[in-house]
């Protein structure tokens, strides 16, 4: 896979360590900055790894900033973009096999590199599952994105 990462200045302590996590996973990086301690805005990251993955440049996302939350509010405002904030590896491979999430945003000033690094891997090898409680759920989760409403109501 081509993995997407992207960060701003609070999560660039630890993009090498998720960069060389990612390649060491055997999956190829797309890295998209920022590349220094200076201040950025998130949002533009944010931005940049969800193009990437809508222009067909990555097939999933991991993007950095000091806590993860701004980094997945601005990045869910993309249309096909399902990020979270996973700062534990449950979270990081269910999103995945239940709700088919391709963006994972870290908190820089919230966890380590270890951490970060076992968080990383749950999520690269985890693969939406496409059971049918879970498609019918991702499937509520597009009508929602798409038409501001979801249509079917209680499983039905």
């Amino acid at each position: 896979m081509k993995i997407a990462v992207a960060c701003d200045h609070a999560g660039f302590p630890l993009k090498d360590e998720v960069i060389s996590t990612i390649e060491q996973s055997g999956n190829e990086v797309v890295d998209l900055g920022t590349y220094s301690l200076e201040p950025v805005d998130y949002p533009d990251y944010a931005e940049k790894a969800g193009r990437a993955i809508l222009q067909g440049q990555a097939d999933r996302a991991v993007v950095i900033c000091g806590s993860g939350v701004g980094a997945s509010i601005a990045a869910n405002k993309m249309h096909g973009i399902y990020a979270c904030v996973c700062h534990d590896t449950y979270s990081a491979h269910q999103g995945v096999e239940h709700d088919n999430m391709n963006v994972l945003c870290l908190g820089g000033r919230i966890i380590g590199g270890e951490l970060a690094k076992e968080i990383v891997k749950a999520y690269l090898n985890a693969n939406f599952s496409g059971e049918t409680r879970h498609l019918r759920r991702v499937t509520k989760i597009h009508e929602l994105e798409d038409t501001g409403s979801i249509q079917t109501k209680n499983g039905k």
